[in-house]
């Protein structure tokens, strides 16, 4: 964490100097929701500190207990850019195994069939976690008040109407319904309005958009239970399935003692919904202890409890503008997360992938407000993340068939269990690869750093800062800033000097960040570029380094020292971990999201500047 560029400041310093942005009846941003998406969405463009944001929320307050408990690899990795994952993992459950349960040979009761590592090795450095998805929410609300624009959400208001209006500074209108003051209704103007308002979104409603698929007809009840058993695995998560009587999914949570439990019932028929069944807590309990005889399950507490059926469901579009008005208009409203895409909560990509619908989205919003960007990026949104919501629909739909599966013989049995591990980097939430568009270049350079595929987030991997020896991973650099990072990944032989291919990509670049920072803004301020040489950290001289990997910054004109590393060889080389080619070297361009946008030889300056070209506005 770097602080003091501007002077020195005592106190807490994850709290930001305050801004005078303000919004009220109008602002730059109305974000619909305090869900897992709208709360990542506020806190990104909170902490610009230039963009005003409004976020409402129709309940009293923040979120007491929250249904979503499971946070993928790669959620924590966003968190980290956000700062604060090291709560999160320390709060949460680590899912460090699995195991698998289903019955013995001949009728035999159950017997574990196999035990296996739950995140594969170098898949990520950040955990699986468990952790309620209040205390998510809690860490972005702390977030967002130490924010710039000491953002704090709007409770007691609900979205009644959407309208737009092109010819106005503010396009947006919305009328909103207050349920705690004397005013009733209030209207807020905006220039651009996201809904993250749930699977019954009003603001999806407004667009005319719809929920589009079916319901697989299965019922299933959930639980968090405070329970005495003799079931050995209970600590561990499992996928539990019985000859007869049905499966359990066990999920382990924070704490120590709570356990989750999703138990499955009944088929529900053709006119049926879960709410028909009459579902209670002791109706859960007692299947549960038929699925784990002839082990003893007593529960002391009940938590929480609820019965639903599975159902996928996605939009056609994620914003407010049809396929045959696009390029011709430009989107103003749109939804993420649950707004647009539903599915069981099995798989545990809930909350993952409405968070990732928000970072998604936010630097793009921010840097079309800032006039960093062409409006043509917010097109880019809606087509990625549909594609993300389709992929997920389509690996929920398996996973629920096949958890369902009445397991006649060991191999049917054994179906899941293949299936849980040939998918485990996409429940990892890793596997995500953007198509090309106008923020993915080509992969024609792909064999310089097999690693870092074009489309794909950016894997970290340890290194050790030059100038103050610290180990740390590489990707913990990259915050959610929103800025663009390119970072070299120099020959063998360069050390830094003037006359190194290093140098010379950051003289060429040097005129490019001068051109997209506005003035007397840092030259770093929009692209960031730092570099990781291979030799060894004690053998570098980072005097010798060019300009631009030790800029000078802020008011003060302070040397920033942190955006050079060599290798940890001692914990793993990232040259090889990555697939860097040694001998002529990488550069990657990620985007503020953390995705790969290029992959260039170190003497692509042309390229590189060519791909910004259409990025920024110059």
């Amino acid at each position: 964490m770097q602080y003091h560029l501007n002077g020195f400041r005592t106190g807490d310093p994850s709290i930001a100097s305050a801004s005078s942005t303000t919004a009220k009846e109008t602002t730059d941003v109305l974000i619909i929701g305090c869900g897992p998406a709208g709360l990542t969405l506020a806190t990104q463009l909170s902490a610009f500190g230039d963009i005003s944001v409004r976020i409402i929320e129709r309940k009293s307050g923040p979120l007491e207990f929250g249904q979503a408990d499971g946070i993928a690899c790669r959620s924590v990795e966003m968190f980290e850019a956000f700062g604060f994952a090291e709560r999160v993992i320390k709060e949460g459950y680590h899912v460090n195994e699995v195991s698998f349960w289903r019955p013995g040979a001949n009728g035999a009761p159950l017997v574990r069939a196999d035990r296996i590592q739950d995140v594969g090795d170098d898949l990520s450095e950040m955990p699986h976690i468990i952790l309620s998805q209040a205390r998510v929410h809690d860490f972005y609300l702390e977030n967002m008040a130490k924010s710039p624009i000491r953002l704090v959400p709007d409770y007691h208001r609900e979205l009644v109407t959407l309208t737009r209006a092109d010819d106005r500074d503010f396009p947006i209108e919305a009328t909103v319904a207050c349920s705690n003051g004397p005013e009733g209704t209030e209207t807020i103007r905006a220039k651009y309005v996201v809904g993250c308002d749930g699977a019954r979104s009003k603001v999806r409603s407004e667009l005319g958009l719809a929920l589009k698929g079916k319901s697989a007809r299965q019922l299933w009840g959930v639980m968090d239970v405070l329970c005495k058993t003799s079931f050995p695995d209970i600590r561990l998560k499992c996928a539990i399935q019985s000859a007869d009587q049905g499966s359990i999914l066990i999920i382990p949570r924070e704490g120590g003692y709570l356990v989750r439990l999703y138990i499955e019932l009944d088929e529900l028929g053709p006119d049926e919904r879960a709410a028909d069944r009459g579902v209670t807590s002791d109706r859960l309990i007692e299947k549960a202890r038929k699925i784990l005889f002839p082990f003893d399950f007593d529960v002391a507490q009940v938590a929480w409890w609820s019965a639903y059926e599975i159902g996928q469901r996605v939009c056609d579009a994620f914003d407010d503008v049809a396929d045959a008005e696009r390029g011709a208009k430009s989107p103003r409203i749109f939804i993420a997360g649950d707004a647009c895409h539903t599915h069981s909560p099995k798989a545990g990509q809930g909350m993952n992938v409405s968070m990732a619908d928000a970072f998604n989205l936010g630097w793009k919003l921010a840097a079309v407000l800032r006039g960093q960007s062409p409006v043509e990026l917010l097109d880019t949104y809606s087509t990625e993340r549909r594609a993300k919501a389709q992929e997920l629909i389509d690996f929920d739909r398996d996973m629920a068939r096949l958890f369902s599966a009445k397991p006649e013989t060991k191999d049917d049995a054994a179906q899941f269990q293949a299936y849980f591990k040939k998918h485990g980097r996409y429940t990892a939430g890793v596997e995500t690869c953007y198509d090309a568009s106008l923020i993915r270049g080509d992969t024609r350079h792909q064999e310089l750093a097999t690693g870092y595929p074009v489309g794909k987030r950016f894997h970290s991997g340890p290194v050790i800062r030059l100038a103050d020896a610290k180990p740390m991973q590489l990707g913990h650099s990259l915050k959610a800033d929103g800025r663009w990072r390119i970072i070299i990944f120099t020959p063998r032989t360069d050390e830094g000097d003037t006359n190194g291919p290093a140098a010379a990509l950051c003289a060429d670049l040097t005129a490019l960040l001068e051109r997209v920072s506005q003035k007397d803004a840092d030259i770093d301020a929009v692209i960031d570029v730092r570099a990781v040489f291979q030799a060894s950290h004690r053998d570098m001289d980072i005097s010798k380094l060019p300009d631009l990997l030790r800029p000078r910054k802020g008011s003060l004109g302070l040397t920033d020292y942190e955006k050079v590393f060599c290798p940890a060889q001692e914990v793993g080389d990232i040259f090889d971990m990555r697939g860097i080619n040694r001998n002529l070297g990488a550069v990657i361009v990620t985007r503020p999201d953390q995705y790969v946008s290029l992959v260039t030889p170190i003497t692509g300056g042309t390229e590189i500047r060519d791909f910004f070209a259409r990025v920024l506005l110059f």
